[in-house]
């Protein structure tokens, strides 16, 4: 198992609540995907060496990605997929499809915390990674659900959050 000590996770919206929603051209996500890097290039400096991404579409791809390129540079990063269950990406478009596979594959660990979908199996894949790290990034708007749900869980727990606070704006 890795060190707790030296672990990162994350947590961010799907595009759905994303103002740029799919349309990663938008000035406002390629901005987001900077302070991402920028966050998870930090948390590098600090210690940490181990990144647990939950790899839902939006903000945990763009961490994924931001990781595996931080990782060229520093060979000694491990990043690991946390998987709610394994139909995560079964009803996603075939381009999301194969991105998810691409880099579910270039992850060093795959982690599946539930054999099959169940209703509470995105919210056991949080809870695990915030029980395997001591710091966790968060892009968050504020907004009820599943980011909400892991930065109060990580409060609860004592872990350390970055916070990358989303402006909530008018479509």
């Amino acid at each position: 198992m890795r060190s707790r000590q030296i672990s990162c996770c994350f947590t961010g919206h799907r595009p759905e609540k994303l103002p740029w929603r799919y349309d990663e051209t938008d000035s406002r996500c390629l901005c987001l995907k900077r302070r991402i890097a920028d966050a998870a290039g930090a948390a590098y400096q600090e210690g940490y060496r181990h990144f647990l991404c939950g790899m839902a579409l939006g903000c945990d791809i763009y961490f994924c990605e931001s990781v595996l390129a931080l990782k060229k540079e520093h060979p000694d990063i491990t990043i690991e997929a946390a998987i709610p269950c394994p139909t995560q990406a079964d009803k996603w478009l075939p381009d999301q499809q194969a991105r998810y596979r691409r880099l579910v594959a270039a992850c060093d660990f795959e982690t599946l915390v539930s054999a099959s979908y169940t209703p509470y199996c995105m919210q056991r894949r949080d809870r695990y990674m915030v029980d395997h790290a001591s710091l966790l990034i968060a892009a968050f708007n504020g907004t009820p659900g599943g980011t909400r749900y892991t930065m109060q869980y990580a409060i609860s727990r004592r872990v350390s959050i970055v916070d990358l606070p989303l402006v909530v704006t008018e479509l």
